[in-house]
């Protein structure tokens, strides 16, 4: 069992990280290789499946090469500040180089308690390990940047939440794990040396390109902020709600991470909230970009010191590369959206029909994935029956109109434009009442459920037949109303 470990998050200074090994479990199994990350990787899945890789995969043994620590980090929660959280259940074992030299963290997330545990037991259950592990495959299917899991393993000890659980244990993969939150934590601190530090290792890491510009730290900022505003815009793009957008839950390198409350829209509401901690619905489907911006806000405002010695420059600075955000935000959202209602040239109303067909949604309460998926069969001009979900007493007439008007501008061939929309708008999604259903069934031991979703989402862009039962939106009483941490 070999890794090809180069772990540079090990060699910064002590006060970065707590260096502690997992905490070995009881009986591990294995529930889940991913055999194509793996190998994406460069290792090898046999070995992984062997009772060594077990072993690894469990904190049970820590491989050659590998430097087990906790990574110390803050974070706004819900808006408050909490100035110590870091690891309190992830071990990152270290960074990997696969074939082609790109570098990946290797982190067991529910491995134990860590110095930043607080209260908590450092584990994790099976429900929500599995929960990361489908719906993470599922948006990195979508194509949306996000991190994965490599491995799911039962610990064969129970963790207690509200009642027993079945503990679990997954092998996370990510291209980085700095989050907005580590700046803070030494910004909160008073420690410019270590923002420093920590800016040229993201820099060195993450944009190599940012070092040779004439201002590294704003080129940095820059970057982040344009990376945040494209991954909130695919987000919006496919209806989904990360559920917890904390600045610890937002990654530097641009990924979506931590699957804890997320979830999809069925019926379009920008108002939509599952998570059961959002009490306010602060992290709403259609606040996220206006969340992700105040995100940046805590990060600019972390590298002031680095921006410029004069405060007031320095301040005027950080706030240009936030306002910037807006523009890039809608640059992006609007390139996803056109794209999804066939649009090929930019046109200055675009916002408009965009915003008119999003407004009648929410009246109608139509569903968001099939509702765009029947623009499809629309465009293609072969199957007027598909426009159902998008309701069948004439609700959007009168936008169908305007919208093949505004495709009439274009030279495309009805065929083309609809074959490019099917790339733009899946035609299935995790919804929450097949994902809750497929995890409890699973946690109780019957994974065929499990299995077929996941077969079925690794391809949400064509029609096939055994899709079907998937693309329905949820009866009443099938609807998921909250979704939860699993801490």
């Amino acid at each position: 069992m070999t890794f090809a470990f180069d772990n540079s998050y090990a060699r910064l200074p002590e006060r970065f990280h707590a260096r502690l090994s997992p905490v070995p479990v009881a009986r591990p199994t294995l529930v889940r290789l991913n055999r194509p990350l793996a190998r994406r990787l460069g290792l090898d899945p046999e070995a992984l499946s062997s009772p060594e890789g077990l072993a690894v995969l469990a904190g049970n043994a820590v491989p050659h090469g590998a430097e087990p620590l906790a990574m110390a980090y803050a974070g706004h929660q819900f808006g408050n500040f909490v100035a110590r959280l870091g690891d309190g259940r992830a071990i990152l074992l270290g960074e990997i180089l696969d074939p082609s030299g790109e570098r990946f963290d290797i982190q067991l997330k529910g491995s134990g308690r860590t110095p930043f545990s607080r209260a908590g037991d450092g584990r994790a259950w099976l429900g929500p390990v599995l929960r990361e592990y489908l719906v993470s495959e599922a948006m990195r299917a979508l194509g949306i940047p996000t991190t994965r899991v490599l491995a799911a393993v039962t610990t064969g000890e129970p963790v207690y939440r509200e009642t027993s659980r079945p503990g679990a244990i997954l092998t996370r993969v990510a291209r980085g794990h700095v989050r907005i939150g580590t700046f803070e934590y030494f910004s909160a601190r008073g420690d410019r040396e270590a923002v420093r530090e920590l800016a040229d290792y993201v820099i060195a890491r993450h944009d190599p390109e940012a070092r040779a510009a004439e201002r590294p730290y704003r080129a940095l900022l820059d970057t982040v902020v344009a990376r945040q505003a494209d991954l909130v815009a695919r987000w919006l793009g496919v209806g989904f709600i990360h559920g917890v957008m904390n600045t610890d839950n937002m990654s530097i390198a641009g990924e979506t991470i931590d699957y804890g409350p997320c979830a999809f829209m069925d019926a379009y509401d920008p108002g939509t909230v599952f998570s059961s901690i959002d009490h306010r619905g602060r992290y709403a489907y259609g606040n996220q970009p206006r969340v992700a911006q105040w995100n940046l806000a805590r990060l600019a405002q972390s590298l002031l010191p680095l921006l410029d010695e004069d405060q007031d420059k320095a301040i005027q600075d950080a706030q240009a590369a936030i306002d910037a955000f807006p523009q890039r935000f809608e640059q992006a959202y609007l390139g996803i959206f056109r794209a999804k209602l066939g649009l090929l040239e930019p046109r200055a109303d675009d916002a408009d029909l965009i915003d008119a067909l999003l407004e009648r949604m929410a009246e109608t309460r139509a569903d968001f994935t099939n509702g765009f998926r029947a623009l499809c069969a629309l465009a293609a001009g072969t199957d007027e029956a598909r426009s159902a979900p998008l309701g069948e007493d004439g609700a959007f007439t009168d936008w169908i109109r305007r919208w093949r008007a505004r495709l009439a501008q274009e030279a495309a061939t009805p065929s083309e434009r609809a074959a490019r929309m099917r790339r733009a708008n899946p035609a299935v999604i995790p919804r929450n009442h097949r994902v809750e259903a497929a995890l409890e069934a699973a946690v109780a031991g019957d994974f065929r459920g499990f299995d077929a979703l996941e077969r079925v989402l690794a391809n949400p862009w064509d029609d096939r037949p055994d899709m079907d039962p998937y693309t329905r939106p949820p009866e009443p009483h099938e609807i998921v109303r909250e979704t939860f941490c699993g801490t």
